[in-house]
Order: structure tokens, then sequence, then C-alpha cells
């Protein structure tokens, strides 16, 4: 008796700055994906947000390979949501807060989480550079809010250099975060699984520029990617800890990374998480999964594996009083 193939919705593309990079995680996660298994369906959505399809019920999982505003930022995971159709990734609540780096760090912070010393601004207020350099010290990194891929970053040393940076980040949120410069390593850990998330060996990136700049991670292919990472087994086993807990603290699901700074006298601390991270034929995650003895096929199998487990126990739920 032949199996049925699973009937699974590739979405990519999307409202976001970080489109093109969808493309190139979504093509590598398509070409991935194993055809005796899947039925593999497209769903491309162009740059003003708009897709076409039958009927989204029809699909047996989603995977929104989608990243920053309106794919990883929780707005399509309720869609899918409302729509009771399994999907890859953390779900709504997950994905928000991993979003916004604000509120994600201030959950961070409440948590007991080490992280870096931030300043945020909103687009109806204004933020005196003598008070950002008396709080955080020179140079510091001014970033939009609910952005990924770098984008919108820039390191900032002078005030006409945070004037023009304040100005960009404004041009992708209406959040703007200020965050201190930490010296250290950057150190990279996926995580994957559910309730029982489970940590991979950790990597560095070693960026060609002055910071992991967009470029840096699609374009520059000077920047190198070392994994694993040359750290001991203590700090190994430190950070992969730590990369749970950030992602239980946000509530998280199914997948994601979470970057960190190593700094000389060997604190780890907690830049942000990514929960849908890059599937590019250069992105961390994946790599960081095969070198830990799961290969991309093999780790897109568990992640459509916890997306239906996920919503079976979600439909077992009562939703009626009586």
């Amino acid at each position: 008796m032949t199996r049925k193939k699973i009937k699974i919705g590739v979405l990519f593309g999307g409202k976001s700055a970080e489109h093109d990079v969808s493309l190139q995680s979504a093509r590598n996660v398509i070409n991935a994906l194993d055809k005796k298994k899947y039925q593999v369906v497209l769903v491309k959505i162009n740059r003003n947000g708009k897709f076409k399809f039958d009927s989204i019920k029809n699909f047996d999982v989603v995977f929104p390979v989608m990243h920053g505003p309106f794919g990883e930022d929780g707005s399509m995971q309720g869609l899918l949501k409302l729509a009771g159709v399994p999907f890859v990734g953390p779900s709504v609540l997950g994905s928000a807060v991993g979003m916004d780096k604000d509120v994600m760090k201030r959950l961070f912070r409440d948590a007991g989480i080490l992280i870096g010393k931030f300043i945020v601004i909103k687009d109806n207020e204004k933020i005196n550079f003598n008070k950002v350099k008396k709080e955080l010290g020179l140079p510091v990194f001014v970033k939009p809010v609910n952005m990924g891929s770098s984008v919108g970053i820039n390191k900032v040393r002078n005030e006409k250099e945070f004037k023009k940076a304040v100005k960009e980040a404004f041009k992708f949120d209406t959040k703007v975060i200020i965050e201190e410069f930490i010296s250290g390593r950057e150190i990279e850990c996926s995580v994957l699984g559910n309730k029982k998330p489970t940590a991979s060996i950790p990597g560095e990136i070693i960026a060609n520029q002055e910071f992991y700049s967009y470029d840096a991670k699609y374009i520059d292919e000077e920047s190198v990617a070392v994994i694993p990472a040359k750290i001991d087994k203590k700090t190994t086993k430190k950070i992969q800890e730590l990369a749970i807990r950030v992602f239980k603290v946000l509530n998280c699901e199914g997948m994601g990374r979470v970057d960190f700074f190593l700094k000389k006298n060997g604190r780890v601390v907690v830049n942000e998480i990514n929960t849908i991270p890059g599937f590019t034929k250069i992105s961390m995650y994946p790599k960081l999964w095969e070198a830990s003895g799961m290969p991309l096929p093999k780790l897109l199998d568990k992640l459509i594996e916890l997306a239906i487990e996920r919503f079976k126990k979600e439909q077992k739920l009562k939703t009626t009083v009586n």
C-alpha cells in the first residue's frame, strides 16, 4: 500500500524588507524536502502582501519560510491558527515577542538573563544624543525594533551618524532600539523542539565587516562561519543551556536560532532570537544542525513532525464551557 504524501504549503516572499532573503531560504527548503514524502505546493506572497491559492485548509501543514514583519511576527501564524492549519515554527505569542526586540529584551531582563543595555524610542518621540552617550557609551547600534537580517542597522560613533541612523531605522519600523556595543565573539546556537527542546552545537561568526550586516550575511563571501565554535566544553554547555532557556522564556516552539556575545571574561550575553531563521545555503540554523548530525532533509522532517504534533495537542483543548 502506497503511503499518502503529506501536502505541505511553503509560504515565501512577503511584505518585508527581507523578501529576497525569504526567496533564497524557500528555494533551499523546497529543494531539500523529500518529494517521496511530501506533495510540495509553492505559495509566493508578493511585496504588496497579496497571494492566491484555492483554500488554505487543503494543506496538511504549512511551512512559512518568511522573515521579518508579516511573516515572522505572529501575523501569519495567527491567520494559520484561525484557519485551523498546522504550521512550522513558534505560534502567535512566541513569534510576536521574538520579533519585537523591545519586548523580547524586557522579558529576558525579567527572567534574569544577561543582556546588553538598551534604549527604545517611538516615532513620535525625540532622543538626546548626549543622553544616549551617557547611558550606553559609544559606539552604539541603532536598529528597527521589528526587523531581522540586519536590515536598517547601523553602528554609530558620533551625533551626526546617530541622527542619520535613527532616520534610517524609522524607515522600517515605528520603534527604534539603541543598544550598547558589546565587545565579544559572535556565537550562535540552533534550538529544535516543542516542550522539550534541544540545542545544536554552537557556531561562531567571524565577519569581514565591522558587524554581521546584511551584506556580510548574504553577499560578502569573506565572512566566515566556524562550526563548531572553538570554545571549551563548559562554555559550549553554558551556551546550549542558555539557548534552550531563551527559547522557553519566549514561549517558542519548533525552531529558533539564538545569538550571543561571548566576552573575554567568559560571560555570555544574549543578543536575540530568530524564530524563522534563514534557510539559505549559508544560513547558520541548518548548518549548525547538519554539524550536529541532522542534515537538512531530516531537519525539515522533524520540523514538520513538530508542527503536526503541536496541532494535534491543541485540537484536544476544549472550546466550549459545557
